[in-house]
């Protein structure tokens, strides 16, 4: 029955892929410091409002993508592989360890969960071209936004639980443990984009054939 309405291997790889582009863990020492001066009540609701700016942002995409590539004339097979280049960009700054340079956390207030926080850290767009192509891979349109949508939202689930509870996490975690998780993802993720590529390359040349 749950067939009918989702695919749960599109829904499956496609949580996976959002889930380690957005990288919570990773976000979280950025939180905390754009969140320094904040009380707790203020943090939970910067945590709320970021995870809200980053769904919707992400979900437009989703819902609206399609009529992007049509207007602007790009295929899936363009998209996927620059799509692929772009996570693999990702991949090699969450390897490497580089990070975006955040705002001074004696300006941060309310709106830095929002920006930079919310986008384009979060729904930057490496999340937001893995969201388009997601769709775009889908069986039928209506199949692919209901399952894409099933996985953002459990994303987002996901990063408001970690932002929400980022103090316990930091502390249990550490930034050691923080760095090393952050590895694995990016390895993870080098691993999708060329899988990405690769699957945009074949579906080119089947075209042009």
């Amino acid at each position: 029955m749950l067939d009918s309405v989702l695919d749960l291997t599109l829904l499956a790889t496609s949580f996976t892929t959002i889930l380690v582009i957005q990288d919570p863990l990773g976000a979280i020492p950025i939180f905390l410091s754009l969140t320094s001066r904040q009380t707790d009540a203020e943090r939970r609701r910067s945590a709320w409002h970021a995870t809200l700016v980053s769904f919707a942002v992400i979900l437009l995409f989703a819902i609206f993508g399609r009529y992007i590539l049509m207007f602007l004339g790009i295929t899936v097979p363009a998209l996927q592989i620059s799509g692929g280049l772009l996570l693999l960009l990702v991949a090699l700054e969450l390897l490497t360890g580089k990070i975006e340079e955040t705002p001074d956390s004696e300006g941060a207030n309310t709106n830095a969960a929002l920006v930079p926080l919310g986008t384009p850290l979060l729904a930057g767009p490496g999340a937001i071209v893995a969201a388009m192509v997601a769709v775009e891979s889908a069986r039928t349109p209506v199949i692919g936004w209901m399952s894409i949508t099933a996985a953002i939202i459990v994303t987002h689930v996901v990063i408001w639980l970690t932002l929400r509870f980022s103090v316990g996490l930091h502390r249990l975690l550490g930034d050691s443990a923080i760095r090393v998780l952050t590895r694995i993802f990016g390895l993870l993720l080098a691993a999708i984009a060329v899988q990405m590529m690769a699957d945009g390359v074949f579906a080119y040349i089947g075209t042009e054939l």
